[in-house]
């Protein structure tokens, strides 16, 4: 999957980053976890490649979902992110690993991976596995790629995952017309607050620089054990993915960087009928409406398709 290294796109992430306490909670309460068999496929691939279980590194941990259902297979595990409120947040939900260690959750970037850290910094060839959940449109991976070789184990693993774009699901009523109308509020009002991560997601990594793309490519790792694991609309990636009333999906929508940017944008329509969310609810409302559902009985189920990405550290 080599690229053209002078188009390869970079990106840092200044929406989550600057999450305090109570977003960070807004956050955890708003985003599904990921379904168990996502998070034994990558137990499982871990395994097959000869993968270790002492020490996981999550990165971009947010409120260490992630990091509590994978940590609970490795004697120490420790979840990073950028923002002290997501960290705060991680830190109340808690966790243990296989050991009865508490899982640690510190503020560090993916750039850094913890190396940094004043206290019991990340050290090199100490980890056997780095996860990244969501978060990895959202790297300078020119600086990732390098830290990850220093503090990966030889034969340990980085496993990246996100989900694609999100549709309503062709079981709701009027799913086409749904679709349609949000892809053209996307176009119209999002896109102009969308930044090139979200894009990133939107193709499911096909433009995520691995190592190998890279004006100076990183040495050590197998590209061709390199696996990408597409994930059908019909698999199971989320914990659940129930039809939901459209008060919950406002909460959901709220947690997306877009709508967080357009909010920051126009504070003034916050919560009226003019905010973004409303103006979702309402179109969603309308064509519920025109096929049929009463109202006070407005539900809604998405769809999506996702990717995992595995890379591979040589063993020698």
């Amino acid at each position: 999957m080599s690229q053209n290294t002078s188009t390869i796109p970079v990106t840092t992430e200044k929406t989550f980053s600057n999450y305090n306490q109570e977003q960070g909670k807004a956050y955890a309460q708003g985003r599904p976890d990921y379904h168990p068999k996502l998070y034994q496929y990558v137990i499982d691939i871990h395994t097959s490649t000869g993968g270790q279980f002492d020490t996981l590194l999550d990165v971009g941990s947010g409120p260490g979902n992630a990091a509590r259902a994978l940590g609970s297979h490795f004697a120490h595990a420790t979840g990073l992110d950028p923002s002290e409120g997501m960290v705060v947040t991680a830190r109340s939900i808690g966790g243990v690993t296989s050991t009865s260690e508490p899982i640690r959750y510190e503020v560090s970037t993916a750039e850094h991976l913890g190396t940094s850290l004043s206290q019991q910094p990340i050290q090199d060839e100490s980890v056997d596995l780095i996860t990244a959940a969501n978060a990895a449109h959202w790297f300078d991976m020119s600086q990732f790629w390098p830290t990850a070789a220093r503090v990966l184990k030889p034969g340990g693993s980085v496993i990246m995952w996100t989900t694609g774009k999100t549709c309503i699901h062709h079981s709701v009523p009027n799913a086409a017309a749904i679709n349609s109308a949000m892809d053209h509020l996307e176009e119209t009002q999002l896109k102009p607050f969308m930044a090139p991560g979200n894009f990133m997601t939107r193709n499911r990594y096909l433009d995520l620089p691995m190592p190998w793309d890279l004006e100076h490519p990183v040495p050590g790792f197998e590209e061709a054990e390199f696996v990408r694991k597409d994930w059908d609309a019909s698999e199971e990636f989320l914990a659940h993915q129930p039809e939901v009333n459209l008060d919950l999906m406002e909460k959901m929508f709220e947690t997306m960087s877009p709508v967080v940017r357009w909010r920051e944008a126009h504070p003034d329509t916050v919560g009226t009928e003019d905010d973004i969310l409303k103006i979702f609810r309402r179109t969603i409302e309308r064509l519920l409406h025109e096929a049929g559902v009463e109202k006070g009985k407005e539900t809604i189920k998405g769809a999506m398709q996702a990717v995992v990405l595995v890379v591979k550290k040589r063993s020698n």
